[in-house]
């Protein structure tokens, strides 16, 4: 029924530029109301998990991760689904680039971040490691060289088979946390005369997180298809520029939070989390509910995934050749790239 319902109001939305300006409306409005509804899943889940006494380490390893990447996996399965596969990976991509790129820039430019280089090199790995996977699972299930002119397409078993590695990787970065974190977060008393009408409202609470995510999700994606066909602008590049920007808000605004307050390493954690996220959950999710499977389109080899591996590999260099700080040098390398990367995008389309 929305899905008609927004078919309906787009089909009334006037030619020329009035009607570009309402669709850019439209779009604005959809991306603050996403990444609202991502901000209040994210705190109540962890507000519950408190409540429960689960400790702080495995919510930010698991709940955490998942609540800032539902608008990515949201946008992008509904995408698949509608038969716009090219927003799809897209979404998912360019949030990797926007997360790496811009997030991580900004906020060592802000102030330079500190971390745990031993934690940060373990999920270091896994994070380049994902990304690469993307890359040769579409290069390997495609046409050879020949993606670069043709495109190439990820089958939808290998979505389930990113969905099985997602739940290894969260039960093992689970059992990690366990491991190391001693005594469990989350030790203070509750009072039990408001806990049980506490635990109604939080529940309530990512009720309301969740049908906002995909409240504005199914606005979003025709409004998205609807402005790219008008402008002749790829919906891939669309979505791997404004609508990655406009779904990684989550990440930005808790690393540039996270990073004022002095917890850079909770800034690089979530943004690391979350670029495993979009490459497991985001295109594993999309992949899996396709048939027959996600296209993936000549602009990916040619710009979107170059780009993506370059700064995944920046990251994991700065941190390799760093003792315990990402330095503004390297924020100022990972803004540049996702400013050109952004600029690119467009010129050459």
């Amino acid at each position: 029924m929305i899905d008609n319902l927004m078919n309906s109001v787009i089909g009334v939305i006037p030619s020329g530029f009035l009607g570009v300006v309402v669709l850019v409306a439209i779009m604005a409005v959809s991306l603050v109301v996403l990444s609202k509804g991502a901000d209040i899943l994210v705190d109540e889940a962890v507000l519950l998990s408190e409540r429960w006494g689960v400790p702080k380490m495995i919510i930010g390893a698991t709940i955490v991760s998942l609540g800032t990447t539902l608008p990515e996996a949201t946008v992008s399965v509904m995408s698949a689904l509608k038969g716009a596969p090219g927003l799809a990976m897209g979404n998912a991509v360019g949030s990797i680039i926007c997360d790496t790129g811009l997030i991580l820039g900004i906020a060592a430019l802000i102030k330079p971040l500190p971390f745990k280089k031993e934690e940060i090199n373990r999920q270091g790995w896994i994070q380049l490691g994902s990304g690469v996977l993307l890359v040769l699972t579409s290069f390997v299930f495609g046409h050879g060289i020949k993606a670069f002119t043709q495109g190439s397409m990820i089958p939808q078993f290998m979505g389930f088979v990113f969905l099985a590695l997602l739940l290894f990787y969260i039960v093992r970065t689970i059992q990690g946390a366990r491991s190391g974190s001693g005594k469990a977060a989350g030790s203070e008393k509750i009072d039990d005369s408001t806990q049980y009408e506490s635990t109604i409202v939080i529940l309530l609470k990512l009720v309301l997180g969740i049908f906002l995510i995909i409240i504005s999700s199914k606005v979003l994606i025709p409004a998205v298809q609807e402005t790219a066909l008008r402008g002749g602008i790829p919906e891939n590049i669309i979505a791997a520029t404004l609508v990655a920007f406009g779904t990684s808000l989550p990440e930005l605004t808790t690393a540039i939070a996270a990073t004022r307050k002095g917890h850079g390493d909770l800034a690089i954690g979530n943004v690391m989390g979350a670029d495993i996220l979009n490459v497991l959950f985001v295109v594993g999710a999309a992949a899996s509910v396709t048939p027959l499977g996600l296209h993936v389109q000549p602009s990916f080899f040619t710009l979107l995934f170059p780009a993506m591996l370059f700064v995944l590999f920046v990251f994991k260099g700065s941190v390799l050749f760093s003792k315990d700080t990402l330095k503004r040098p390297v924020g100022v390398v990972l803004l540049g790239t996702y400013l050109a990367v952004t600029v690119l995008s467009y010129v050459l389309n």
